[in-house]
């Protein structure tokens, strides 16, 4: 008889010799018997006292199993990394309409692939046909691990740093345009050839760039962008387009190609500004010009400024009055000024007198500029008042309109009491610092 404990049970095996019933090993193994079956009474009542005390849940609940999942084939591996990082960097159509998705802040694309080559790892082995040639020579290279590469990922932490950082090609200070990295102001290259023909030594710079949306009513908001820009050859050619499309880029080609459609010659006085005072009006905004010597430079509107490079205009002073947010009015109107202007000649021909300019570096000694052709001049006397008023050359071109100077700020000490009393003290002693030299000279 052979005893086993299974689940806290004894349990009793048959042995497998046979006994019978009416021998003495029958009647001591029925004795055996019986005194298993109390100890198995005994412990079967322990148990049940032992259950009784304890929490009878708690006792009999199967044990815990910890199972760990395993599986050949996960979801990374089943999506590409393009497909991983559009959802993380890709942004939903309302988003973008909100103005989310910019390249500003926005985390780049890390392609981790790159540094890395099929065969090289961190083992360093040569794997003929894979990272090295198959045979050198005659000779047939064969499997050969290499010392381990102590920069290798660091090398690797490098180039994906680099990856991960936006970089932007940064423009020289002279070209980057009116304000920061935009558009306007800045140099976007000559047009499109046309034909055999190649716009050689023209440029084209942008005056405005807009992100305009047009409601719809089966699109919604329909967004296209619109370009003004200017192009000339700085020698007097010069012409302004406009042009508008789904494409930033392509709203310039096109603006550009359209401005090259409308070049206009605009005459200059001695190839560096403009021939005389002018005043000109396009809708709410008005432009003074006034022609200027030579060094003084570009002191205007950055619109008009801009158009003056183009045109090859070096020294000018121009003022805007009214409207002057409004790029395509002062543009035009800037540009009806200029076509319009009148050469020294033709204003000699159309008054019957000559042209004289003075100047302060040659002592205001006069020179003549131009001359009627004709050769008939008027001697005639100016009486008029009004005829004097027109012929001020200062006035002649400004159409009776006057420019508004800001008069000029006095300094905080005009007001003191002390200032005064100086004033009133230098009143009394006036004009007697020359008269002093005369009386010393006995001038006096």
């Amino acid at each position: 008889m052979a005893a086993a404990w299974r689940a806290g049970v004894l349990i009793l095996t048959k042995c497998p010799r046979i006994i019978t019933s009416c021998s003495p090993e029958w009647q001591q193994t029925r004795h055996q018997c019986s005194l298993v079956t109390q100890q198995l009474q005994y412990r079967v009542c322990l148990r049940a006292h032992t259950l009784s005390q304890h929490s009878s849940a708690q006792m009999l609940q199967p044990p815990t199993v910890i199972t760990t999942i395993t599986r050949d084939t996960t979801y990374f591996t089943k999506v590409g990394a393009d497909q991983l990082w559009e959802g993380v960097v890709a942004v939903s159509n309302a988003g973008r309409k909100r103005g989310r998705g910019k390249r500003v802040g926005r985390k780049k694309i890390t392609d981790l692939n790159r540094g890395q080559m099929i065969g090289t790892g961190r083992a360093n082995f040569l794997w003929p046909g894979l990272n090295t040639p198959v045979l050198k020579g005659r000779q047939v290279i064969q499997r050969k691990q290499l010392p381990p590469n102590p920069d290798r990922d660091a090398e690797l932490v490098r180039i994906r740093d680099e990856m991960s950082r936006i970089s932007y090609k940064a423009n020289p200070p002279l070209l980057r345009g009116w304000s920061g990295s935009r558009f306007p102001g800045q140099s976007v290259g000559p047009p499109d050839p046309v034909g055999d023909y190649k716009f050689e030594g023209f440029d084209t710079k942008v005056l405005e760039f807009r992100l305009v949306t047009n409601m719809t009513g089966t699109l919604g908001r329909k967004q296209s962008f619109t370009a003004f820009v200017v192009v000339g050859n700085k020698n007097g050619l010069a012409g302004y387009g406009l042009g508008k499309s789904q494409n930033g880029r392509a709203a310039i080609r096109v603006a550009k190609n359209r401005a090259a459609q409308n070049l206009m010659f605009i005459p200059r006085f001695q190839n560096h500004t403009v021939f005389h005072n002018m005043y000109t009006k396009y809708h709410k905004t008005s432009i003074f010009v006034h022609k200027k010597q030579k060094g003084h430079g570009l002191v205007s509107h950055r619109v008009i400024s801009t158009i003056c490079e183009m045109m090859g205009i070096r020294d000018i002073h121009a003022k805007v009055e009214g409207s002057t947010k409004n790029v395509k009015a002062i543009t035009k109107g800037f540009f009806n000024a200029l076509i319009h202007q009148e050469t020294h000649q033709d204003l000699a021909d159309r008054m019957g007198l000559h042209v004289v300019e003075t100047s302060k570096l040659r002592a205001d000694l006069p020179v003549v500029v131009a001359s009627p052709t004709d050769g008939i001049v008027r001697d005639k006397q100016l009486v008029d008042e009004e005829e004097d008023l027109e012929m001020d050359y200062d006035r002649l071109y400004f159409g009776g309109k006057v420019e508004y100077e800001r008069p000029k700020k006095l300094p905080f000490y005009h007001k003191l009491r002390s200032y005064r009393y100086r004033k009133a003290e230098d009143y009394m002693r006036r004009n007697q610092a020359g008269c002093k030299v005369l009386r010393d000279a006995g001038l006096w």
